[in-house]
């Protein structure tokens, strides 16, 4: 892996954000989900009003991954406190999104972020480290067992029309 660079994101990096977030999703589900639940997901998702609500929130931070020529590699995106997107454990950082670019990936960038996430976590003082990871993902699945993370419950993302199954995975810090 050569030099990455990772910084907090602001309101200036939204469309950047959405970009990363529209692309790495759809290369990731497209093949598994319809058009139109995929269309009516992003959508609502990525909908820049959103993403700057999302900015703007207390307890959550974005954070750019980039390449040592300054190109976007992926994104992080993690909760505490009251944004996290759901009450999992006390005392609690939640990963909601780990993206990569389908270009940077199988480069362990993945577990450079997580490498992250786990660091913010310990200066932050939290005992855990959560995630919802889709129950047919199963690379990602496989990856987060392999860090240590298990499963303790599981809740419903609705994609379009189709109610799916996100695993719920924790590490204990």
């Amino acid at each position: 892996m050569s030099a990455m660079t990772i910084r907090k994101c602001s309101e200036s990096d939204l469309e950047l954000l959405r970009t990363i977030g529209i692309e790495t999703f759809t290369d990731t589900f497209a093949a598994q989900n319809t058009p139109e639940n995929m269309a009516a997901y992003l959508t609502a998702a990525y909908e820049p009003e959103k993403l700057r609500a999302e900015l703007a929130t207390v307890g959550t931070s974005f954070y750019l991954l980039a390449t040592a020529d300054g190109t976007p590699a992926g994104y992080l995106k993690l909760n505490t406190g009251q944004a996290q997107t759901e009450d999992i454990a006390a005392d609690a950082l939640e990963v909601e999104r780990i993206y990569i670019r389908r270009p940077y990936q199988k480069q362990g960038l993945g577990r450079y972020l997580l490498e992250f996430a786990l660091e913010t976590a310990q200066r932050k003082n939290k005992q855990h480290l959560w995630l919802g990871v889709w129950e047919h993902n199963q690379n990602a699945r496989a990856f987060y067992q392999k860090m240590g993370f298990r499963q303790v419950s599981s809740h419903v993302f609705v994609m379009g029309d189709d109610p799916q199954t996100d695993l719920i995975l924790i590490k204990d810090l």
